[in-house]
């Protein structure tokens, strides 16, 4: 292959469970999955806050801010300049932004979630057809007391 026949642009990066994420379209993927975490807020490498919530949305504005408050995480992968998977904690997503680190520690896998969201439609549909049998038996036996 001669000098013209060769790809003018490199092939899209490869990462597999350690790297660094600059892309935030990869980031905002990458963390796309995550619903219940738990967080430390790390500032000038100093413990500034942990705790766990629930993210809410993950999104890519650079007129938004990243937000934590009440257990909710709103995360904005502007907020950040890159994304670190580490292989020595691999569970663990280091957002990096100058002398700040958000760590993220899912609480649940995609696949425990995939597996536990069946059933958990189903004890909700269950519900559902109780309250309404329920609630027509309920209209039923007032049409039965009605003098009308």
């Amino acid at each position: 292959m001669n000098q013209e026949q060769a790809p003018s642009q490199l092939p899209a990066p490869c990462i597999i469970d350690t790297g660094i994420i600059v892309n935030k379209e990869d980031m905002r993927r990458l963390l796309s999955h995550l619903t219940r975490v738990e967080y430390t807020h790390i500032l000038e490498g100093e413990v500034k806050s942990k705790g766990k919530g629930c993210v809410l949305e993950i999104f890519n504005d650079p007129n938004q801010s990243t937000l934590i408050a009440n257990q909710a995480l709103y995360l904005n992968v502007q907020s950040f300049d890159y994304l670190q998977l580490n292989s020595q904690d691999p569970n663990c997503f280091q957002l990096i932004q100058d002398n700040r680190q958000l760590n993220l520690i899912p609480l649940s896998s995609p696949i425990q979630e995939e597996i536990a969201t069946p059933d958990l439609e189903i004890s909700r549909l269950e519900a559902m057809v109780v309250q309404v049998l329920s609630a027509k038996w309920d209209v039923q036996l007032d049409d039965d007391d009605c003098p009308f």
